[in-house]
């Protein structure tokens, strides 16, 4: 049976996975969780975990064991991507760009489109629901504050992705030629800054606006 992901489809961690599996070849089922109601992610997991994504494959339930943990995209490399997505010759330093990706890029990005979310949501108390979760986490008011800071927010997320523009500007993915988890997880990043076309990429950002495209595209040559 094909793998099924359960999550959101603006989540960069689902749209990570997702582009993985597709650049892997592998036909999947794409579960849409309710981010309002996150029981059936509880269900799946036992009561273990109810953040998304969530990998079903093969009578195993695949999820995140911790914070920086790399369970779901490590299943995927050692079913299907034979160590392409997690190659041994990048061993640590892969593992830093993830961790900057995950800590520091999506930290900033993901109170950009996150408002506008929100917002799309027309029932009254699913909406509540959303920005309930948000608040105990990151504080009362934190929706509006994001939205009300979204220049200041874009400003820093061009910061925090020039890195990986100058990284770019020299090679077609973040080490070389092939991507591997990192430039999934930074495709995945992008797609959710600009999901639904409500925010383009800064202009001088231009190797990152021409990788998301490449990426998309890509497809792994037979293992």
């Amino acid at each position: 049976m094909n793998p099924e992901v359960h999550g959101f489809a603006h989540s960069p961690y689902c749209i990570a996975v997702e582009s993985a599996l597709e650049a892997l070849g592998v036909s999947f089922d794409r579960k849409e969780v309710s981010a309002a109601d996150r029981s059936s992610v509880l269900r799946l997991t036992g009561g273990a975990y109810y953040e998304v994504p969530v990998l079903v494959h093969g009578g195993k339930v695949v999820f995140e064991s911790g914070p920086e943990s790399q369970d779901v995209g490590h299943y995927v490399d050692d079913a299907f991507g034979g160590g392409r997505l997690f190659p041994e010759r990048l061993r640590g330093v892969h593992d830093l760009v993830i961790r900057y990706l995950e800590n520091e890029v999506e930290g900033v990005t993901f109170r950009i489109y996150d408002p506008i979310f929100v917002a799309s949501i027309q029932d009254v108390a699913e909406r509540g629901m959303i920005v309930r979760h948000k608040e105990r986490k990151f504080g009362r008011g934190c929706v509006e504050d994001w939205r009300k800071n979204r220049e200041s927010l874009l400003r820093e997320s061009a910061r925090l992705l020039n890195p990986l523009e100058d990284m770019l500007s020299m090679k077609s993915y973040l080490f070389g030629d092939t991507p591997v988890f990192a430039d999934f997880l930074l495709g995945g990043i992008l797609g959710n800054l600009q999901f639904g076309d409500h925010q383009r990429l800064p202009a001088d950002l231009p190797s990152l606006a021409d990788f998301l495209p490449r990426l998309r595209n890509f497809r792994f040559s037979a293992a």
